[in-house]
């Protein structure tokens, strides 16, 4: 992340540090200027390619996979809305193992069922009659018309049961499928990043494109 706060413009805020004078300021970077995709770029899905993060790999890792350039990880994130790397991102599986004994405390748990799922369901003539991996109730039941056999089904086998593990660890694997940003259209985000992160002239507060400088109330008191 480190390319992405060397962006992040300076704000002077009036020093609170012990033995600060009144007039005294310290920097700071401006932690309320986001860098985010434009929404027009987020419309535009022939920008961005599908992606599967392999194994405990990090953002960082996938930066350098994909772009060469593992300060790019701000990039993999904001591609996909992450926020909150530490329940956004997929864990790792020494970390996988720890939440699921945090959660289900014991083994037996883990193996317990979760609920339950269809299986996919076709006539003879091959059309499908319900699909698979809908959460249904235990007795779930479905009766068709075959207009082949010319009888009315009732299929005994509609239901599969998933334990805890199974629905967490696909929870989890949902997590790796990511969307990036295609390599060529990398210019468009570095001049969108210059923009949205320098300050504009027309505020008493502005002092350059990457430095404002906050209002000490206490010099008017």
């Amino acid at each position: 992340m480190s390319n992405y706060f060397r962006n992040v413009p300076d704000f002077d805020y009036v020093s609170r540090l012990p033995g600060a004078k009144i007039s005294d300021y310290i920097k700071v970077k401006n932690f309320f200027k986001r860098g985010f995709l434009r929404e027009d770029i987020f419309q535009e899905l022939s920008f961005f390619t599908k992606y599967k993060i392999i194994g405990d790999d990090r953002p960082d890792n996938v930066a350098w996979n994909f772009y060469q350039e593992s300060g790019l990880d701000w990039l993999v994130l904001t591609c996909n809305n992450i926020v909150n790397i530490q329940t956004e991102w997929p864990l790792t599986q020494t970390d996988f193992d720890r939440f699921l004994l945090d959660k289900y405390e014991t083994y037996e748990k883990l193996n317990e069922i979760h609920h339950y799922e269809t299986v996919e369901i076709k006539t003879t003539r091959g059309t499908v009659i319900v699909k698979e991996g809908l959460e249904v109730d235990s007795n779930f039941t479905v009766t068709y018309y075959d207009d082949i056999t010319e009888k009315q089904v009732t299929p005994t086998k509609l239901v599969t049961s998933v334990t805890n593990y199974v629905y967490e660890e696909k929870v989890e694997n949902e997590k790796r499928n990511i969307f990036l940003l295609k390599p060529q259209y990398l210019n468009i985000i570095y001049d969108d990043m210059d923009e949205m992160m320098s300050y504009k002239k027309g505020s008493s507060q502005y002092k350059t494109e990457t430095l404002k400088t906050a209002d000490n109330i206490r010099l008017y008191i």
